[in-house]
């Protein structure tokens, strides 16, 4: 199993990036696909998810700057994260999850400079 990220990087505040994560080794379209992030010395939170139907939910604090995606033919999901701000700097995780399972992937950096 394995979930790679990737799309992080150094962006402006008020600036733009996609994250995208593809899933190996799953059956991911039964999967419930999420980003978390962890900013240092915070716990890890939900940012954003969508369920194996296509339904979404967002964290209050990203809600009309972030769009969660999936793509279930090419096993990815995307975190589009718009208009954003120096407080969205963490390390972004993928997630897969299903009753009884459970996955992480390494994360990718997103800094977000003022």
């Amino acid at each position: 199993v394995q979930l790679q990220a990737s799309g992080g990087g150094l962006v402006q505040a008020g600036g733009s990036l996609r994250l995208s994560c593809v899933a190996s080794g799953i059956v991911f379209s039964i999967n419930t696909m999420s980003w978390y992030r962890q900013a240092p010395g915070q716990q890890r939170e939900l940012v954003a998810g969508v369920s194996s139907t296509g339904s979404t939910n967002y964290v209050d604090s990203v809600k009309g700057r972030f769009t969660i995606s999936r793509d279930n033919a090419k096993n990815t999901v995307y975190l589009q994260m718009n208009s954003l701000k120096p407080e969205d700097t963490a390390v972004y995780y993928c997630n897969g999850y299903r009753p009884g399972r459970n996955y992480w992937g390494k994360g990718t950096l997103v800094t977000v400079s003022s």
